[in-house]
């Protein structure tokens, strides 16, 4: 792939900008921001608005904070050196900042360099915003963008920092901290780095916004600024002098809505902030260079929707440009303005009538984009959509088959925070010294309280809370009920999970663990003895009481689950021979109802991991059979995830704990199991 400098669109966009920064001189650049970065970078101070004040430059010239100021003045002090002229220092740092953003949706979004050149280097609203409107709307834009940027990298004081900078540039960037908090909160897995981002954010706003609220001068530009007063313009009057501002209301509505959601993925997030800066401008008779807030919205929206996207946003970027050449004042052009090099013979804003209607058409525009972002980018947005109700996952086996192992790496792929667990375990109906065990075993559906514990899994997969007790394998004995509440995901485990045929129907996934016999009995016996304390006579005495139950109602189960993992062993003989000292050695044999995309799964488990696969079709040929060989690591196993289901990546911790070997090749076929089956609960 050629890199971005190598595609000659780029080239184009950049050399018109070239152009225009040294044809054109926007009237905002001319009137307020060049001469303001004229002053103060002939004269450095800590208070550069108070220089620019006492020198009689006007009071609204640079309503901005350190950030901005700072972006653009080291070229500003290079032109000084070389007797250039201001303005095309400050078009110059325009383009930087261009570039940079460009380069930050090209990171943020992953789309393809020639889309991304289309869509944003070449929009007509960058361009004409920008270059001929003087707008520096780009700075804080880049900032917020690669704030957002390193904290999809978990980077988060620098994400902080950043954050802070951009607030700093323009204070309109506050607008994005609330919906970053609510991401952070909502998102369990990050919920843990709040204090890194809040610790970054803090030190960036007392270095940069701090000082400048401690300048009265910089206060009053501020305060003086005609921006400030729009977001009060719209209002509806509710009688006896009172007045509803609609901004305000429109914007807490949202966080309102965004906190309602449950989990908010990262591509969520800029799609809702990007909603957030639309309402500012459909709300508001919003400055020209305010819509190049929206435009990474734009992008993302074009690049992943169908083409009416793009005609939509091309009409809206048409409005735009007319809207703005009859409201605002025009640039100087090759020392001409524009009606003078036109030569129109009339004033272009002196027709309110058509603003009007222009203006009219171009909210119209927008409230459609709006409406459909909202509709495509998030309420059928998969992450939003699976957001509103908790995944369910049944485990079932037999005793010893290893289903707390499976339990625990699966919670640690999804995190202990999303995750909570019921244990079949804890619905056992006596203690364990109670002589009912004499004559029933645990195996047996009516020596459990299976009625309640289907109520509490139902309960806790409609997102309420229960009360539940938890069985002590030490004691023998049951805790007083505590309160369990739901999460993200609930996973049911127990021998008797996939028994009742109501379950079956709410569990997004069902899995059965049908491990060899030997190997049973031989890691039943390492559990048993080893960590709950029971002697070897009663472990084999339960094993052989037990066989008749587990044939009866345990081993049936499997024909109901989704995916099947059984482990075996190599050599058999191993377990049968206490004086062989070999390691155990397994193999995985997996299988499933509804495939495991098992062409794409086999390359990566050959490519990436160096195992051994062979892959049969059974029965009728519904059901497909893998059986994998070999030893691998975690971050092979991560590898293949990364590559075979991308889009999990949303549902995982921050950072996922992979296993080796066996658990992870587990791991593996539940996570793009579980992938699949969110599909389908989504069609």
């Amino acid at each position: 792939m050629k890199p971005i400098f190598a595609k000659p669109t780029f080239w184009i966009g950049l050399l018109l900008r070239v152009a225009l920064v040294a044809l054109v001189i926007p009237h905002a650049s001319q009137v307020w921001y060049v001469p303001f970065m004229e002053v103060t970078s002939r004269h450095l101070s800590w208070d550069p608005w108070a220089v620019f004040i006492q020198a009689g430059g006007a009071e609204r010239a640079f309503p901005y904070g350190y950030a901005m100021w700072i972006a653009f003045l080291p070229l500003t002090w290079a032109a000084n050196l070389v007797h250039l002229p201001t303005a095309v220092a400050y078009g110059c740092t325009l383009v930087l900042a261009d570039i940079a953003l460009l380069f930050t949706l090209r990171a943020l979004f992953e789309v393809k360099d020639r889309l991304l050149l289309a869509l944003y280097w070449l929009s007509p609203v960058i361009i004409f915003a920008v270059y001929f409107l003087g707008a520096n709307d780009l700075v804080p834009v880049a900032l917020l963008c690669s704030s957002l940027l390193a904290l999809r990298e978990r980077r988060n004081r620098l994400a902080g920092a950043i954050c802070g900078a951009a607030v700093s540039a323009k204070l309109s960037m506050l607008l994005a901290l609330p919906l970053i908090a609510i991401y952070l909160y909502r998102n369990k897995s990050m919920r843990r780095h709040v204090a890194e981002f809040a610790l970054g954010l803090a030190a960036a706003l007392l270095l940069l916004e701090v000082p400048f609220f401690l300048s009265s001068n910089a206060v009053a530009m501020l305060i003086h600024n005609p921006e400030l007063a729009k977001a009060r313009e719209f209002a509806l009057g509710i009688g006896n002098d009172r007045t509803l501002i609609v901004l305000p209301v429109a914007y807490l509505l949202m966080l309102y809505s965004c906190w309602r959601i449950r989990r908010i993925s990262f591509d969520l997030l800029h799609v809702l902030l990007g909603v957030a800066f639309f309402l500012v401008l459909l709300m508001t008779p919003a400055a020209p260079g305010w819509f190049v807030w929206v435009m990474p919205l734009l992008v993302y929206y074009q690049a992943m929707s169908a083409r009416v996207s793009v005609a939509l946003v091309s009409a809206f970027s048409i409005a735009y440009i007319f809207t703005a050449l009859l409201t605002s004042p025009p640039p100087v052009i090759m020392g001409a303005t524009l009606e003078q090099t036109a030569h129109l013979g009339m004033d272009l804003h002196a027709h309110p009538q058509a603003i009007n209607i222009v203006n009219s058409v171009l909210i119209a525009f927008g409230l459609i984009l709006v409406w459909r972002i909202w509709r495509e980018a998030v309420r059928q947005n998969d992450y939003f959509r699976l957001s509103r109700k908790p995944v369910v996952i049944g485990i079932a086996g037999d005793s010893g088959a290893g289903k707390d192992t499976l339990v625990d790496s699966i919670i640690g792929l999804l995190g202990q925070h999303s995750v909570v667990r019921v244990s079949g375990d804890d619905y056992h109906h006596w203690d364990r010294h109670k002589p009912m065990w004499q004559v029933m075993t645990h195996l047996n559906p009516r020596a459990n309280n299976l009625e309640r514990f289907g109520a509490d899994v139902l309960s806790l997969a409609n997102g309420r809370s229960v009360q539940a007790r938890h069985y002590d394998h030490a004691s023998g004995k049951m805790s007083k009920p505590h309160t369990v509440a739901s999460n993200d995901f609930v996973i049911a485990s127990g021998l008797h999970a996939l028994y009742q045929p109501l379950l079956r129907e709410r569990y997004d996934l069902t899995i059965f663990l049908d491990i060899d016999e030997g190997l049973r009995r031989y890691f039943k016996i390492q559990r048993d003895v080893h960590k709950r304390g029971h002697s070897l006579e009663a472990v084999l005495a339960s094993i052989e009481k037990r066989t008749g139950d587990a044939e009866r109602f345990v081993h049936p189960q499997a024909a109901h689950a989704d995916l099947v993992l059984s482990l075996q062993p190599i050599h058999p003989r191993i377990l049968k021979d206490p004086s062989d000292d070999r390691p155990l050695r397994f193999k995985l044999v997996v299988s499933s109802r509804h495939g495991l995309h098992e062409q794409s799964l086999e390359r990566m488990l050959v490519g990436i991991c160096g195992l051994h696969v062979d892959t049969v079709l059974v029965g009728d040929e519904s059901t497909v059979e893998m059986t994998i060989e070999g030893e691998t690591i975690a971050d092979d196993v991560a590898m293949a995830a990364q590559h075979l289901i991308p889009r999990a990546a949303v549902l995982l911790d921050q950072p996922p704990r992979w296993e080796d070997g066996i658990a992870g090749l587990m791991q593996l076929m539940v996570l793009s199991h579980l992938t699949q089956a969110l599909q389908k609960r989504l069609k």
